[in-house]
């Protein structure tokens, strides 16, 4: 004959603290989860992004010192990210013939502007293979006066930041290490902006 017995409900007690406890295990495993490595890395603790007009910005999990590849001046000489340590460098990688680089460079343009009285220098490196013939003509054409004419010979800079596309650009504490970086477009000439770089990259 079947049995007819049937399970008897938890008592409510016992069930109470039985949801309580998986409650706690499920908001610790969500705290691990939401607390990414790079928030306990001190070089990187100003740069967290919070604006919805950052959400492009990803933080370095373990902030590594920048290459040593030169950049060249028009004069023929040329220069290093090793030349800017104590101050903070806000590095975009761009090209001519990149239509989100063009876009961006009359708004880095006024961002260093404001920046460099901060301690903080906004580095635009070209990475077209002519070099300056193309890069004084756009620089003239469109008016850039606060920016260096810098280029990237070779691609051995870009190729150095492991860069998988243009535009790029490299956020660099006063210490010379990388600490996060902005993969495409964004817009550079805002008070979110501004307030985002002083608060990540200015000295002390």
């Amino acid at each position: 004959m079947p049995s007819t017995e049937q399970s008897q409900p938890e008592p409510e007690p016992r069930r109470a603290w039985l949801v309580a406890g998986l409650l706690v295990a499920v908001v610790g495993i969500a705290a691990i989860v939401a607390i990414p490595p790079w928030l306990a890395s001190e070089e990187a603790a100003g740069c967290i992004a919070t604006s919805e007009d950052l959400q492009a910005f990803t933080p370095t999990e373990t902030p590594p010192a920048v290459p040593t590849a030169p950049m060249a001046l028009g004069d023929g000489s040329t220069r290093t990210l090793a030349d800017y340590a104590g101050r903070g460098v806000l590095l975009n990688f761009w090209a001519t013939w990149c239509a989100p680089c063009v876009r961006e460079m009359p708004e880095l343009d006024r961002l260093n502007a404001k920046l460099k009285g901060d301690g903080i220098d906004v580095l635009t490196v070209s990475q077209d293979r002519a070099g300056f013939k193309v890069i004084d003509k756009f620089f003239d054409a469109n008016k850039l006066r606060n920016l260096e004419r810098l280029h990237d010979p070779g691609g051995k800079l870009a190729r150095g930041f492991k860069l998988r596309g243009l535009p790029t650009t490299i956020f660099i504490n006063a210490k010379g290490l990388e600490v996060g970086r902005i993969a495409g477009i964004a817009e550079y000439d805002t008070p979110v902006m501004q307030a985002f770089a002083r608060r990540c990259l200015s000295p002390g």
